[in-house]
């Protein structure tokens, strides 16, 4: 591939852009992570590869100019850790982690289960309650994954629904509820990506309001969720999921082993350490970025709050600074809310408190330290002027209608290759933006929008079907399902959602079709798709 950039690479002088191995970094830490499965050295040796290109061409010979390369390294990953609003981002993480590991303690989510649990009366009713819990668990996907699946395995189990069936539905509504919640793990390293990127491209907009403006083209995440509860009422599964089923309900004993959860024995009131922390961190951060955008001034002058064009000024209004800033404030807030609830009910003690910040800060360390390599490689690119070199190859041999559609299979192709949604954005969000940004004719239009929206959807549906990836590693195993089940089963519903996303949602928007409307012509196709099965399923079963 550098071979194919260096020969269609301009002659000459290298005109506005850099020069062909500018390309290296990105495309090094993409193949370093399909060999070894590790974002963290993919994107570390990256870093260091970008820095050396800096400097060591211009003496190859210099041993001096080696060293720099490496000194050049340090400097670039220290000053991504030293940015303030890096900072800010980084310490959003820390108690986000730390509030749903004191969340779980106190048996918050346990008491929203056993909530549900009164309103299951049978296999589809334990489905959809499971795919309900599923959206709202959206903090976390890892802690959606572990607690629905394990939590409701033992309902699923009693009312005949497969392992491979729950499995689905857990690692459906794990990612995707995740990736679109405005409060999340997810959010902060999205928006870190965004305002960096939007920095670099001068657009003008903070992190989250470019967030809030792909998140109107984040059309696979929403047909997932739509599919679930489509294919969960019409009680219709195909392929792989069909038989899967039919096995489960052939059996002669139902699984009920496992069915140990006693509504006596647990106490109602539990449910509230989840409800009052969630609840306030969403009306604390919602509060605080209306307030900070001007909400009031704003809603003096004729605004509603009901309307999403007022929402999108005030998201817009933010300066990044702040919008961390209350990002983080929202974070601590929440986290002494749960602390505060779960001593109240006296479910907490000091031990299990320090286990639980012990546990949170060791799950943040990795996403920090991805977000931090994420920025460094942004640098080494900017330095290297990656985004100009490719945007002078490109600009006139792709038309910006299909560019989106084409991000969105490469992104969904490197996060299954790789199984990290994360490590894909990193990658991506850096190199391929300030394309589509030159597509636009250096405007923040229609194009780059779609395609914020296509990268984060990519990487998204990639991590959702990967066999490596941990949310679906974590899935079957809270199911417990086997992983190559799990993989095979859900792998023709994922396909059908992305082929939809792709063929009338993406390329209709691309063309001009309003985003609402791409994404209703989407959800009229798959309900097409099931009026059709469904017919052939009554003709077959009358014969």
């Amino acid at each position: 591939m550098c071979a194919l950039v260096a020969l269609l690479a301009p002659a000459g002088e290298d005109g506005q852009g850099g020069k062909w191995y500018s390309i290296v970094p990105p495309l090094s830490a993409i193949f370093l992570a399909f060999l070894t499965r590790n974002v963290l050295l993919s994107l570390g040796l990256a870093v260091v590869a970008g820095c050396m290109l800096t400097v060591v061409p211009q003496g190859p010979l210099s041993a001096a100019a080696w060293f720099d390369g490496l000194a050049t390294a340090v400097v670039i990953v220290w000053g991504a850790l030293a940015n303030k609003s890096h900072l800010l981002i980084l310490g959003f993480i820390p108690p986000i982690f730390v509030m749903i590991e004191v969340i779980m303690a106190s048996g918050g989510f346990r008491g929203i289960i056993v909530w549900l649990l009164k309103w299951v009366k049978g296999s589809k009713s334990a489905q959809f309650a499971t795919a309900l819990m599923g959206i709202l668990c959206f903090i976390d996907d890892y802690c959606n994954a572990i607690i629905v699946g394990s939590m409701m395995q033992p309902i699923t189990d009693k009312f005949r629904v497969s392992r491979e069936k729950l499995a689905f539905i857990v690692d459906a509504t794990s990612a995707p509820v995740t990736g679109l919640a405005v409060i999340s793990t997810w959010i902060a390293y999205e928006v870190g990506l965004f305002t960096s990127v939007g920095a670099d491209l001068g657009i003008g907009k903070g992190g989250y309001s470019m967030f809030f403006d792909a998140l109107q083209f984040r059309f696979y995440c929403v047909l997932m969720l739509v599919f679930v509860f489509i294919n969960v009422l019409t009680g219709l599964d195909f392929g792989a999921m069909k038989k899967a089923q039919m096995l489960e309900e052939a059996e002669e004993k139902s699984r009920t082993a496992g069915f140990d959860i006693e509504l006596s024995g647990v106490q109602s009131g539990r449910a509230i350490n989840a409800i009052i922390p969630l609840g306030g961190l969403i009306l604390f951060h919602i509060t605080g970025l209306w307030v900070d955008g001007e909400g009031p001034a704003k809603l003096r002058e004729g605004g509603s709050l009901f309307s999403w064009v007022h929402w999108k000024e005030v998201i817009g209004g933010n300066e990044d600074s702040n919008s961390t800033l209350i990002l983080l404030m929202a974070a601590l807030f929440g986290l002494g809310l749960s602390l505060i609830c779960g001593l109240a009910t006296r479910l907490l003690r000091g031990g299990v408190v320090l286990g639980c910040l012990w546990r949170g800060v060791k799950r943040a360390a990795i996403p920090s330290c991805i977000l931090i390599l994420a920025w460094s490689l942004k640098d080494c690119c900017t330095a290297l002027e990656t985004g100009g070199f490719l945007t002078e190859i490109l600009a006139g041999r792709i038309s910006p209608h299909w560019f989106p559609a084409i991000l969105f299979l490469v992104a969904s192709l490197t996060s299954f290759a790789t199984g990290t949604s994360w490590g894909t954005m990193a990658i991506l969000i850096p190199t391929a933006i300030p394309i589509a940004f030159a597509l636009d004719g250096d405007t923040y239009g229609l194009t780059t929008m779609i395609s914020l929206g296509a990268v984060l959807d990519g990487a998204i549906f990639g991590d959702h079907c990967s066999p490596i990836s941990d949310t679906t590693i974590i899935s079957s195993t809270a199911s417990s399902c086997n992983l190559i089940q799990h993989v095979r089963t859900q792998l023709p519903y994922s396909l059908l959602v992305a082929g939809l996303a792709l063929c009338f949602a993406y390329l209709p928007s691309a063309f001009g079709l309003a985003p609402g409307w791409s994404l209703a012509l989407a959800v009229f196709v798959m309900a097409c798709i099931f009026f059709v099965l469904t017919r052939r399923r009554r003709i077959r079963t009358n014969r």
